[in-house]
C-alpha cells in the first residue's frame, strides 16, 4: 500500500498550498460575534481565512481578530467619496493575493467587494443578504445596487426563507444560485450567564426588583413595531401595576414617535437604552421577550428569534424574517397578527397567568433552536459550500 503524502511528481506541497483561500470583506461592522464564531469555527486545516474590514476606523472585531491572530487588513473609509480609492485598493488586493473565494457581507462591502473581485477575475465570488425588501420599501435606488450584486455573485447566501422569496420573486434570481444557510449561534453564551453579571444588570436596569419584566431590544424604528408593543404594556399595567418595559438598541430613526409613546406611560415604568455591550446576557433579566416586525419580508433574518429562545425567555413574535421558517404558534412562542397591540396584550397575559404553557414553551424553543441554529451546523454549512464551489486543489 502506498504512503499518502503532500507530493506531486515527487515536488512536496506545503500545507497552505493545499488550503482553500477565503476572504472575507465586510463593511460598517464594530462589533459581531457572528464573525468571531466563524473566525474561531471555520477548519483551519482546510481553510485559509483572512478578512478585509471597510471600516472608519479600529473596531470590536478587528481587535479580536488581531488579538487571535487571524490576518486582517482595515481599509478606512468615511463616505462614497472614498469608494473609487477603496476598490482599487480591493482590486489590487485580490490580484496579489488571489483568493479562491470572496464572501462578501453588508451593503459597501458586497458593491466594491463583487465588482473588484470579478475585474480582478476571483472566480468564486459569494455574498450573504443581510436584508430582505428593505429598498423596494424605504430606498428605491437600492434596488439596482443589490440587481448588481446578483449579478456579480456567483453565488447569493439567503439566511431565511423570506428573503429566498425576495431574490427569486422580486429580483428574478435563479434559485440554483441561491443557498439556504440559516444564521448559526455559539447558543449557550445566551443561556450560560453568570450570577455576577445578571446582578450588575439587574442592579443597572432594574434595581427597585419590579415585574415582570417585558423586554424588547430593536432600533427604534417604524418597521420594528415598537408602537405596537408601548399601548399593549401600557393595559398590562393595569393588572400588573410593578411591570416593567426594558428597550434595548432604542434609538433610530422612529425615535420622536416612540418616545412620544413612551411618555404616556407612568414613570419609572420603562427603561430606554440605546446600547448595551452585554446583550446576550441581558435577555436573563426578561419575563417575556416582544419582537412584533410589522411584514413578513421586513426582516432578513432577526436574531433576537433565535437568541431569546436560546436563553429561556418565553417570547411573542410576529411570524417575520427567520420565524416562518421554524416558528409554531403555541409550542415555541406565542404568535401574534401584524400590528396588533391588543394580540400582543393577550399574548403577555397567556405567558404570566399559564405557567404550565410558559415552562413548556420555554423547552421547545430551546429545543428547536438547538437543532436548527447551532454554530456548529451553520460553520458545517459554509464549509461544504466553499468546497462544493471549489473543487479541492
Amino acid at each position: 500500500m502506498l504512503e499518502a503524502n503532500n507530493t506531486f511528481f515527487g515536488v512536496e506541497e506545503s500545507n497552505d498550498m493545499l488550503k482553500t483561500k477565503v476572504t472575507y470583506i465586510i463593511s460598517d461592522i464594530d462589533k459581531a460575534l457572528a464573525f468571531e464564531w466563524i473566525a474561531d469555527h471555520l477548519n483551519k486545516e482546510k481553510f485559509d481565512l483572512n478578512f478585509i474590514l471597510l471600516n472608519n476606523g479600529n473596531s470590536k472585531l478587528e481587535d479580536f481578530l488581531n488579538e487571535h491572530k487571524i490576518s486582517v487588513e482595515r481599509i478606512n473609509i468615511h463616505s462614497k467619496k472614498d469608494w473609487p480609492s477603496v476598490w482599487l485598493r480591493l482590486f489590487f488586493y485580490f490580484k496579489r493575493q488571489k483568493p479562491d473565494i470572496i464572501h462578501c457581507h453588508l451593503f459597501t462591502a458586497n458593491i466594491l467587494g463583487l465588482s473588484a473581485a470579478k475585474m480582478a477575475r476571483v472566480k468564486h465570488r459569494i455574498y450573504t443578504r443581510h436584508h430582505s425588501d428593505y429598498h423596494f420599501r424605504y430606498f428605491s435606488k437600492g434596488v439596482k445596487w443589490d440587481k448588481l450584486c446578483n449579478y456579480l455573485a456567483t453565488a447569493i447566501i439567503a439566511p431565511s426563507g423570506a428573503v429566498k422569496k425576495v431574490l427569486t420573486e422580486m429580483e428574478s434570481v435563479p434559485e440554483a444560485k441561491i443557498q439556504l444557510i440559516h444564521h448559526g449561534f455559539d447558543l449557550a453564551y445566551f443561556s450560560n450567564v453568570s450570577d455576577g453579571l445578571h446582578q450588575k444588570l439587574r442592579d443597572q436596569y432594574n434595581l427597585s426588583n419590579k415585574s415582570p419584566v417585558i423586554g424588547v431590544i430593536s432600533r427604534f424604528t417604524e418597521l420594528k413595531g415598537i408602537q405596537y408593543i408601548i399601548p399593549a404594556f401600557q393595559k398590562l399595567l393595569i393588572g400588573y401595576p410593578n411591570a416593567l418595559l426594558l428597550l434595548f438598541n432604542a434609538r433610530g430613526d422612529y425615535e420622536k414617535q416612540i418616545n412620544s409613546l413612551l411618555e404616556t406611560l407612568p414613570k419609572g415604568s420603562f427603561y430606554s437604552v440605546p446600547f448595551e455591550q452585554e446583550l446576550a446576557a441581558i435577555y436573563s433579566l426578561f419575563d417575556i421577550f416582544v419582537q412584533v416586525s410589522v411584514d413578513t419580508n421586513i426582516e432578513a433574518f432577526g436574531q433576537t428569534y433565535v437568541e431569546a429562545l436560546a436563553a429561556g425567555v418565553p417570547s411573542i413574535f410576529t411570524l417575520a424574517g427567520i420565524a416562518p421558517d421554524f416558528i409554531i404558534n403555541g409550542e415555541n412562542a406565542v404568535v401574534v397578527p401584524f400590528k396588533d397591540a391588543h394580540a400582543i396584550y393577550n399574548g403577555m397575559i397567556h405567558i404570566l397567568q399559564d405557567r404550565t404553557f410558559s415552562d413548556q414553551m420555554i423547552q421547545k424553543g430551546k429545543k428547536d433552536v438547538y437543532a436548527q441554529f447551532a454554530i456548529s451546523k451553520m460553520i458545517s454549512a459554509l464549509e461544504n459550500l466553499y468546497m462544493k464551489i471549489y473543487v479541492v486543489k
